[in-house]
Formats: structure tokens, C-alpha cells, sequence
């Protein structure tokens, strides 16, 4: 990436950093995606008991390996039946950790999330003691509007071409809503495969601390 380019971009994570912090949540800065095991390995007590929700970003940076030591108690759903991951998803609510990364951050430091079977959006908003959201520069966008658009022209076509939904926006590449005058956040397809079921903002947290946001300067996940 060129210089000055990184700067830029440097300068904008910085900007949002400040922004989460004012809405009580804490920041971290990785400059790559090598830098963030680093960062989360210092956020997590050995002993405690971690969990995720499905995150490409989690894997880009090598945190599966992490969390494999002995040190945690890490559950693990990509080594689970679906009736094991079906129960895991209610006990990720007295996990001491949850790790998740999010499908858009606004520039003032709000973060947007929208799912399926919702157990991630559930968790993040209660629950674990402590959340950790790790989401490359390419999440960051100006406003709530640009953080819908970018669900469906980016992360719901992506994830659902992933787990071969039987969508419009897997066929077409993006949300069938997208291009209609004074559309809403909620406008989507009929289908019984929709994973855009429920929506989740988290602005002003009251519990200071309990969200860690990791930025980092290179483009991770949908």
C-alpha cells in the first residue's frame, strides 16, 4: 500500500477510534492483521472461556490457533455438530469472551450489525462479560444509510454465495431493495434462506469497557 495512502487511511481509523471511546467503548489500533492476535491475547485472561460468532475476519488473522492453547477454554463451533452449535449459541450468553467482527462502523463510532439466526447480534448486545470486535478499514463508512448499503451490496451477497443461500442478492449480487426510492433498512427478499432478519445498532454503551473494538489498517471479511 503506498504511504501516503496508509496515512490517510491511519488517520481515519483514528478518528473513529475516538469516536467508539466517547460512546464507552475501548479501541485498539492494528496496523495489519498480523498485529491482532497480539492485541487480543492481552485482552482475554488465561482460564477464560471464549467464544465467536461466524466472522471471516477472525480467521484472516490467525485467531483460531490463538484461542486453541490450553490457556483458554475455547469453544469451538467450527468442530461441532448442528445440534452442538445450536446449544452453543445459548451458552455464548455465559462465555467470558465473544468474539465477533462487525458488519459496518460509522465514522461516529456506532456499530451495525445485521443477522440471521441472530445469535451473534444477541451476544454482542448482552450477555459475555466482555466483546471483541475486530472489523478491517473496509467496514468503516460514513452513516447508518452507507452501513445498510454496504450489507447489501457487500457483506449479505458475500455470506450468503458462502453458505449457498438460496437468495436474490447470492443470484444478483446485491439486495433486491437497493435500488428503490426511499427504501428501508428492513426492504429485502422473501426468501425462508433471508439471513437479514434482525438488525442491531450499538451506539452509547452503558456498560463502559464491555465492547473492545480492534481496527485494523487492511481489508478484512465481508
Amino acid at each position: 500500500m503506498d504511504n501516503n495512502v496508509k496515512a490517510v487511511i491511519e488517520k481515519r481509523i483514528e478518528r473513529v477510534g475516538e469516536n467508539l471511546k466517547r460512546n464507552n467503548m475501548e479501541f485498539y489500533f492494528a496496523p495489519t492483521k498480523d498485529d491482532v492476535a497480539d492485541i487480543v491475547k492481552k485482552l482475554i485472561p488465561k482460564g477464560s472461556t471464549v467464544t465467536n460468532g461466524g466472522t471471516m475476519t477472525m480467521k484472516e488473522c490467525g485467531l483460531p490457533e490463538l484461542l486453541a492453547s490450553p490457556d483458554y477454554n475455547y469453544l469451538d463451533r467450527s468442530k461441532m455438530t448442528p445440534e452442538e452449535v445450536a446449544e452453543l449459541y445459548i451458552k455464548a450468553f455465559s462465555a467470558d469472551v465473544f468474539i465477533s467482527s462487525t458488519n459496518a462502523v460509522t465514522e461516529d463510532g456506532v456499530l451495525y450489525n445485521v443477522d440471521g439466526n441472530s445469535n451473534r447480534i444477541a451476544a454482542i448486545a448482552f450477555g459475555p462479560k466482555s466483546v471483541i470486535i475486530i472489523a478491517g478499514y473496509n467496514k468503516i463508512v460514513r452513516d447508518l444509510d452507507e452501513a445498510a448499503d454496504r450489507v447489501k451490496t457487500i457483506a449479505a451477497p458475500a455470506n450468503c454465495l458462502r453458505l449457498d443461500c438460496d437468495t436474490y442478492c447470492k443470484e444478483k449480487g446485491e439486495c433486491m431493495s437497493i435500488s428503490d426510492d426511499g427504501r428501508q433498512y428492513t426492504d429485502g427478499c422473501g426468501s425462508d434462506a433471508r439471513i437479514c432478519c434482525n438488525y442491531l445498532i450499538s451506539a452509547k454503551q452503558r456498560h463502559k469497557g464491555r465492547i473492545k473494538v480492534i481496527l485494523v489498517g487492511e481489508e478484512l471479511g465481508y
